[in-house]
């Protein structure tokens, strides 16, 4: 199979990739700044190319020989407070890319979006949420909508982030510490990317991947110092201070924290219902996967402590 990717330069797509190719398929990656991603060039059966994604010719044009389209670019902040970068990157290229496989006779779209699209006032959701919209309204293209929970996974944002975090912070002020999460590994994730693409059984349906347990973000937050073998200590904010502190990062370069990840924050990210059972995966614990990554080493002791500090 031809596959054109929107979005797969990222930590995802360093997964998703060599198991498209190890599958047979031929991939076309395209990305606004190829030198940055000369990584994944190596991989065979990928080909990289530097265009602009919010132009329609282009898209048009590397869609022409796609049997289908992956659509994985979303993002987490934007540079302003109005919700313009999400609509711009979530909805406005939403539709484009459902113009270009129309122009192209494209009809297999996997589109990877989030748990709680559409729900909320973050305008992460909102726009998220609105571009799922416009997916299901396209009804002459066979959909795959994914909706994961936190992805975790070597080379993550999140364990990472917060990992580094805390090896500069004795003491860690937490936003929003009691919000519930379902981490979701980057493997279960592209294993069910890579089923969708040729199982028809996913056809036109909203599928929930998550992983097997539901954690607080301090519980997380606890696990990580555990986990890279740190001793910390993390001191919840209550709600006002949580929403000061997304809105005094709103101006800080980078923004590690926003006004809208509280907001987003406000709506648990986790759900009874996981469709991984559905693709026949069972869900990888972050118990047996963030040590290898946060300290090289998965030994037992150390996997136990974790876990005994979590039930704890």
């Amino acid at each position: 199979m031809k596959i054109t990717l929107l979005g797969a330069t990222g930590f995802v797509g360093h997964h998703l990739l060599p198991a498209l190719s190890a599958a047979g398929h031929e991939c076309l990656v395209l990305t606004r700044y190829r030198p940055a991603c000369r990584d994944l060039g190596v991989i065979p059966r990928v080909e990289i190319i530097q265009t602009d994604v919010y132009d329609e010719e282009n898209l048009e044009r590397y869609f022409a020989t796609a049997d289908a389209v992956v659509n994985m670019v979303g993002i987490l902040n934007e540079s302003g407070r109005k919700g313009e970068g999400f609509n711009r990157a979530h909805v406005e290229l939403v539709e484009k890319i459902i113009g270009a496989c129309r122009t192209q006779g494209v009809k297999r779209l996997v589109h990877v979006s989030a748990l709680n699209a559409g729900k909320g006032r973050s305008h992460y959701l909102v726009s998220k949420g609105l571009a799922e919209d416009l997916i299901r309204a396209a009804d002459d293209i066979e959909y795959t909508i994914l909706q994961p929970s936190v992805i975790f996974g070597d080379g993550d944002a999140f364990f990472n982030r917060f990992a580094a975090l805390l090896k500069l912070a004795p003491v860690l002020p937490l936003a929003c510490p009691e919000s519930k999460m379902q981490p979701v590994w980057a493997g279960d994730v592209t294993s069910a990317i890579c089923k969708s693409l040729v199982v028809t059984d996913f056809n036109n349906q909203t599928l929930v991947l998550v992983g097997p347990q539901v954690y607080s973000l301090r519980d997380l937050l606890e696990f990580t110092a555990c986990a890279a073998g740190l001793k910390r200590k993390i001191v919840g904010l209550p709600d006002g201070l949580s929403r000061l502190q997304g809105r005094l990062m709103d101006f800080v370069p980078g923004k590690p924290f926003s006004s809208d990840n509280y907001l987003s924050l406000k709506i648990d990210n986790c759900s009874v219902e996981n469709s991984l059972w559905r693709f026949g995966i069972q869900p990888r614990s972050i118990e047996s996967v963030v040590p290898m990554y946060l300290r090289g080493s998965s030994r037992q002791h150390h996997l136990d402590h974790c876990r005994k500090q979590l039930e704890d």
